[in-house]
C-alpha cells in the first residue's frame, strides 16, 4: 500500500528529528568544550591567530546548537498549525546549515588543537583533511549519490 501524503510528513518530520538527537551530543560536547577553554591556564599563551581560530570555532558552535535545537522549538511552536510541509522545509534548512557550522566549528578546532602539537606545515594538512572529510562524507558524497538516483 503507498504511503499517504500526511503519513509521509509525519515519518519525514519522525526521521529528521531522529537524526537531530544523534547530531546534538556532538556539538553539545564541543560547545561545553570550548566553554571551559578560557578558563584553563594555558589559554594566555595562545597566539593571536589561535584565539581567532577559537573564536570563529565557539561562534560556529554556538549558531550550529541554535540551528540544530531550532526545529525542536519549532515543531512545539507550530505543531498544531497543520503545515508540516513548510515546517519540514524550514527545518531541514537549519539542519543542514547547523551540520555545515558544526564541521567548520570542528576544522576549526582540529585546526586550533594540531597548531598547539605540531609545526606549521603538519598543521595544514590536518586541518585540510578534517574540513575534506566533513565536506565529504557530510554534503559530497550524499549529493553524488542523489544526482546517481537522479539520472
Amino acid at each position: 500500500m503507498a504511503e499517504e501524503e500526511k503519513e509521509r510528513r509525519d515519518r519525514e518530520l519522525i526521521e529528521l528529528l531522529n537524526e537531530l538527537r544523534v547530531a546534538l551530543p556532538g556539538v553539545q560536547v564541543l560547545f561545553a568544550f570550548l566553554l571551559i577553554v578560557p578558563f584553563s591556564n594555558g589559554f594566555p599563551r595562545l597566539t593571536d591567530v589561535q584565539r581567532d581560530v577559537y573564536v570563529t570555532a565557539f561562534l560556529c558552535t554556538t549558531l550550529s546548537t541554535v540551528l540544530l535545537i531550532a526545529p525542536s522549538a519549532y515543531h512545539r511552536i507550530l505543531f498544531r498549525q497543520h503545515d508540516k510541509e513548510r515546517m519540514l522545509h524550514s527545518s531541514n534548512k537549519f539542519a543542514l546549515w547547523g551540520m555545515g557550522l558544526l564541521a567548520a566549528a570542528m576544522s576549526a578546532v582540529v585546526f586550533l588543537i594540531s597548531d598547539v602539537f605540531f609545526a606549521l606545515g603538519w598543521v595544514g594538512a590536518i586541518s585540510a583533511v578534517a574540513a575534506g572529510s566533513f565536506a565529504w562524507f557530510w554534503y559530497g558524497l550524499p549529493l553524488v549519490r542523489r544526482e546517481d538516483d537522479e539520472a
